[in-house]
């Protein structure tokens, strides 16, 4: 099993680059990041998991950023966002963020995106609350149109584009209908986000993975009827704060990359976390317990 790591890196945390460094030299396969331009002062919206909501919201590093300067001090380490406020960007622009990335990274991207919590920070953004998952798949199409090998406009409902020269492109190879580079999408359970899933993207990308053992076999049904291939689903989840049994539980359920929290913390914390999680990499005093690598990725919202 792989393990990698998400955290929200902030102007007061960490550095990307020394953590990027670090995880690598560890062991660690990855380094996911959450994004949030802004949280309106005046907010109605509830945080997800009740009281105050913690200041690094707010103070979030803007994560392509972030892990460009990750990927240029870095070789092996995987890279990825957890997630992208998909209905919050213009596509045209994203799509040129995400394929440079991909491209400068070596094909080390994974693109996670979600479709957000905080109804005032996405209407700063023009986003039509009710429609948010609707405008994502939309975005969506209009990216894989600017990444597919050639030239190909897209008229959708949301947003089009002409058919255009647009370089670089991914790195990683169109597979089935997903073109681009590995794409997570982000939410909880239920049969609108597993279609989004089966439509476009490589998997599923839960917050701390509870209920997984009634949730996957529902994913699964509606990913075989959608004709794609049972052996090429990923589950990945994240935000886990993990224990030798919750791994292990993972482990068998085919679970092949989990994601554990870090603290937003400065650079001596966030080491010490790294010093205590390096018992659940292959190879640790818990990894036995938490399956193989097969070579295939405290908040609990983001």
């Amino acid at each position: 099993m792989r393990i990698a790591t998400t955290i929200f890196l902030t102007d007061e945390t960490i550095t990307p680059t020394r953590l990027a460094r670090e995880l690598e030299q560890r062991g660690f396969a990855g380094l996911y990041l959450p994004e949030h331009t802004h949280i309106p002062v005046e907010r109605a919206t509830p945080y997800p998991v009740g009281g105050e909501l913690p200041p690094e919201y707010g103070r979030t590093l803007d994560p392509f950023v972030a892990l460009g300067q990750a990927a240029a001090v870095t070789r092996r380490l995987r890279l990825g966002t957890g997630i992208t406020l998909i209905a919050q960007h213009d596509p045209i622009v994203l799509a040129k963020q995400v394929a440079t990335l991909d491209h400068l990274s070596g094909g080390r991207f994974t693109l996670g995106v979600g479709f957000g919590w905080n109804v005032e920070e996405a209407a700063d953004h023009g986003v039509d609350w009710r429609r948010r998952r609707e405008l994502g798949r939309d975005r969506m199409a209009l990216m894989r149109a600017l990444w597919s090998a050639e030239p190909a406009a897209y008229e959708g409902e949301f947003g089009s584009v002409r058919a255009s020269h647009a370089h670089p492109k991914p790195v990683q190879k169109p597979r089935g209908p997903v073109v681009g580079p590995r794409t997570l999408v982000g939410g909880a359970a239920g049969p609108k986000l597993f279609a989004h899933i089966s439509e476009y993207a490589d998997g599923w990308m839960p917050i701390g993975g509870r209920g997984l053992g009634e949730t996957l076999p529902a994913l699964r049904a509606v990913w075989a009827e959608a004709g794609r291939d049972p052996g090429a689903l990923q589950v990945v989840p994240s935000a886990v704060q993990p224990t030798p049994g919750k791994l292990a539980h993972y482990a068998e359920l085919g679970i092949e990359e989990v994601v554990l929290q870090l603290p937003p913390g400065d650079e001596r914390e966030v080491l010490r976390t790294l010093d205590a999680y390096e018992r659940y990499l292959p190879g640790g005093d818990a990894g036995a317990g938490a399956g193989t690598d097969t070579g295939g990725g405290a908040s609990a919202a983001v």
